[in-house]
């Protein structure tokens, strides 16, 4: 008898009309004899993405002391609850970013090459990095890779000193001349992770029906529960609880629009009006991608370079972009700070979710290693040095965190591209300008 086939498919999908979910890796998917053996389950390797517009106050992110990452700086403080999982990396820069202008400065954060300068359609990049995992990493999930922003309209035509938005518009190539456009809607996020789209009006009808994802797959879940130990039916209930609460809060988005409609005519519905609010449900729909293997490989754009938004809720009115232009005026970099430490504290609630979601031997942060960062260092130079980078999770890859790693003279942020490569299996020779890799970031620290 052949045990592997009594296993539980890794792709298995909770299937109804017009709705398919797929599941977290449950002990039942370990082949037979595996699962005879107490073996844990293994668990997929991830790479993810996260972009900070428009650099930092880098005296408040860089954390002092010496190799440990003791004591987080002002601007990194939220992090204190995973800081084991979490390594600064200080004296970065990307060369051809230049000349430096906010265009260049998202366009090469994940490609590390030279953005050709035009405002028309012969626009040209390169492949970056997050589409390298892609292309071997999204061999085995429903979607390659997964581009999400917040900015609900893009911009067109020239953006920044003869650039095309194209350029700030997105983080992810497939080639030098294939950008991807982002989500930001999160209803159509959860869609494309879950369920088939349809045109505004089929939506409209589900959001009077009130109708839900798990109601299409019901009988799907109460056959595979009939089947589970008690274990893994404990995973599948948080997991379908998860998906419930996220389902929630994005018909609450959209009836909060349906029946308050806002003054603003072309912002579509489900996006809730604050921004934490918004951007803490893109990141939960993050979680939620991992965990059902939706896609390995995922990046996230906080804001557009240039961006005008406020940040009311944080006691910072003023827009962001002309506030990045300081001047060296002390009471404009102590607001440019506020707007990197609310970033940062998003981030870091995204964090400590993936790290409290076991899967396996450990936890989802632990089999993902998550870039969070900027292509531009000082934002009133626009220059490209000394960039605003850490790095999050690894565990299960050999990171070890809590550490704060400074190189002596200004290094490639392509050798960090390299590593994180690397590290999930995908292995090159060389990224862009990269002249080596960042091996300090999986070595033990000395005692």
């Amino acid at each position: 008898m052949n045990l592997r086939k009594l296993a539980l498919p890794r792709r298995t999908f909770l299937r109804g009309v017009g709705a398919s979910l797929a599941l977290p890796l449950l002990d039942a998917m370990v082949p037979a004899m595996t699962a005879h053996a107490k073996t844990p389950a293994a668990a997929v390797r991830r790479l993810g993405f996260v972009y900070m517009p428009m650099g930092s106050d880098i005296s408040r992110w860089t954390p002092s002391g010496g190799d440990k990452l003791d004591v987080l700086s002002p601007t990194l403080s939220s992090l204190a609850p995973v800081k084991d999982q979490v390594s600064v990396l200080t004296n970065t820069e990307i060369k051809l970013a230049y000349p430096g202008t906010h265009a260049t400065s998202n366009s090469s954060f994940l490609s590390c090459v030279r953005a050709k300068h035009t405002e028309s359609t012969d626009y040209y990049l390169g492949t970056t990095v997050d589409q390298l995992a892609a292309q071997q990493l999204g061999r085995q999930t429903q979607l390659p890779s997964l581009e999400l922003a917040m900015d609900m309209l893009q911009t067109v035509g020239q953006c920044d000193n003869g650039y095309a938005c194209v350029y700030q518009n997105n983080l992810s190539w497939s080639s030098p001349t294939t950008p991807l456009p982002a989500e930001a809607h999160p209803r159509l996020v959860f869609e494309m992770l879950f369920g088939e789209g349809g045109s505004p009006a089929d939506r409209q009808a589900a959001l009077r029906r009130r109708a839900s994802l798990l109601d299409f797959v019901k009988d799907d879940i109460a056959r595979l529960e009939r089947t589970l130990g008690p274990a893994d039916r404990a995973k599948v209930g948080q997991y379908l609880e998860t998906v419930r609460e996220v389902e929630r809060r994005i018909q609450k988005a959209e009836a909060d629009v349906a029946e308050k409609p806002l003054p603003d005519l072309d912002r579509p519905v489900g996006a809730p009006a604050s921004y934490a609010d918004h951007a803490r449900l893109m990141f939960d729909l993050q979680v939620l991608a991992m965990q059902g293997d939706v896609t390995r490989v995922i990046t996230f754009q906080l804001a557009r370079e240039t961006s005008n938004r406020a940040y009311p809720e944080i006691g910072v009115p003023d827009p962001h972009h002309p506030l990045s232009h300081h001047g060296n005026d002390p009471d404009k970099i102590a607001r440019i700070a506020k707007i990197n430490q609310f970033h940062v504290s998003l981030f870091a609630e995204f964090l400590g979710k993936l790290k409290a979601t076991k899967e396996g031997n450990g936890s989802l942060l632990d089999h993902s290693l998550i870039l969070y960062g900027s292509g531009m260092g000082n934002p009133n130079v626009h220059d490209h040095i000394n960039l605003p980078i850490l790095v999050a999770g690894g565990a299960a890859g050999g990171m070890k965190g809590g550490r704060h790693i400074r190189f002596s003279k200004p290094t490639p942020l392509a050798n960090l591209h390299l590593t994180l490569l690397d590290k999930v299996g995908v292995h090159l020779d060389s990224f862009a300008d990269s002249n080596g890799q960042v091996d300090e970031l999986f070595e033990p620290l000395a005692l």
